[in-house]
């Protein structure tokens, strides 16, 4: 296992490895946030259906999800190097499949490596973040998620360029070969933190535990599955609009509208995709370190209602191009936290030990969440309108909301209670679990 202890790599310290993470996250997002520009012209040369083509983002978002705990037990055990490097290379691969995809089985095909690979790379960053600084996880894995979320801003707009010059052909296959490259060039520098920091830290956030519990334990806990609910019921909505943004501008006719912000004046979905990259990049990092603060379940509750309210607003007036651009900005701004917020809760609770294994299994909420996706599209043909689909993905974030802070608060305070008086009294399983790791 390639552990910082003994080695006197210049690479493995915390804030060198938060660098790395960050750049191999924003290496893999166009994966996802990237997809939705391929739709259109993909249906345009084959008419496939915009229904049948977000089935390959589906299987990419399942997979990508899904896998995660193994490929987490796979860094717990062995370290997040050649986990990285592989998932690297099959993102690659996957976007120069889909350069030359002529049929949907070969596009769904491709979808499934990229999620595997773009779930190796995803789950093992974070996973390393949050065991590198115990008593800032939130910033940590908002910093690093952040990658992810606003990793796709700079390249937005040179691949859609590319897509009109080029053609979605040549953007696949380009785009797909250097972003795969970079994550396997800096995966080889990626170490694991001492086992003295993952189960003794100095500093913990407000409300964690020193409590290191394994994955079979976790998913016992009434709390686990609570989490995963509310991570189902904020990961739709977000989804949705990641995956239909450019169609839902296009029925609300205001595409390619141009529109002026901030002295820049861009078509309004080209707007919306940039502005929504980078504003659901900020969040993590921003709500994470309000979290480290103020408590998870406190800033849930913010983040949370103000999602729903988001998203109730844009059913309402994003008929209007600016409106559109700045309410879809305030989706992505709400909901972008939810991939710092729930890994920082889970190892606050859970431990550091099992991380990467332990935020892996929670990380699979995304993957149920995202078989609701494609039913927006068929809710939408059925009723004609976007309508009924955004007011039930407030009112799932109003609830996520709620639940934070009525249930599990109450919840997680008391299990931190308790489990804390067992390990004092020699009963509970720090010990073992701690001695387990290996390094």
């Amino acid at each position: 296992m390639e552990s910082a202890t003994g080695t006197k790599s210049a690479f493995a310290s915390p804030w060198i490895q938060l660098i790395i993470g960050i750049i191999c996250m924003a290496s893999v997002a166009n994966l996802q946030y990237g997809w939705t520009l391929f739709v259109n012209p993909m249906d345009e040369k084959y008419h496939w259906g915009r229904a049948s083509i977000q089935v390959a983002f589906t299987i990419f978002v399942l997979l990508e999800t899904w896998l995660v705990p193994v490929e987490g037990y796979l860094v717990d055990r062995f370290g997040p190097r050649w986990v990285v490097v592989v998932g690297g290379l099959l993102c690659a691969i996957a976007w120069a499949l889909n350069s030359v995809a002529s049929s949907l089985p070969m596009l769904y095909f491709a979808a499934a490596l990229g999620g595997v690979g773009a779930g190796a790379v995803y789950g093992t960053c974070i996973g390393n973040a949050v065991k590198w600084f115990p008593g800032r996880r939130g910033l940590a894995a908002g910093l690093t998620a952040a990658g992810f979320g606003a990793g796709s801003a700079l390249t937005i707009i040179p691949i859609a360029a590319m897509i009109r010059t080029s053609g979605y052909e040549q953007t696949f296959l380009v785009f797909g070969l250097a972003q795969g490259l970079i994550v396997i060039i800096l995966g080889f520098a990626l170490f694991t933190p001492p086992a003295s920091m993952l189960v003794a830290p100095a500093k913990l956030a407000p409300g964690a535990g020193r409590h290191q519990s394994t994955p079979g334990e976790m998913v016992k806990s009434p709390i686990f599955w609570l989490m995963y609910l509310m991570f189902v019921l904020m990961g739709a909505g977000g989804l949705m609009a990641t995956a239909q943004l450019a169609p839902i501008a296009l029925d609300f006719n205001v595409a390619k509208i141009p529109v002026s912000l901030i002295g820049i004046t861009l078509p309004a979905l080209t707007f919306a995709l940039a502005l929504d990259r980078i504003l659901n990049g900020i969040t993590r990092p921003f709500f994470g370190w309000v979290s480290d603060h103020i408590g998870r379940e406190n800033t849930m509750f913010i983040a949370f209602g103000l999602e729903g309210i988001g998203i109730f607003a844009l059913a309402k007036f994003g008929t209007d191009p600016v409106l559109f651009v700045i309410l879809s900005g305030l989706v992505f701004f709400a909901w972008g936290e939810i991939y710092s917020l729930f890994p920082a809760t889970v190892t606050d609770t859970f431990g550091a030990t099992y991380a990467t294994t332990n935020t892996g299994l929670m990380y699979t909420a995304k993957g149920t969440a995202s078989l609701l996706v494609p039913l927006g599209s068929v809710l939408t043909a059925s009723t004609g309108s976007w309508l009924a689909v955004f007011i039930i993905g407030a009112s799932m974030n109003i609830l996520a909301a709620l639940l934070a802070l009525f249930v599990l608060k109450p919840m997680r305070a008391a299990y931190t209670s308790r489990t804390t008086a067992a390990d004092r009294a020699g009963t509970g399983v720090a010990g073992s679990a701690a001695g387990g790791q290996r390094t």
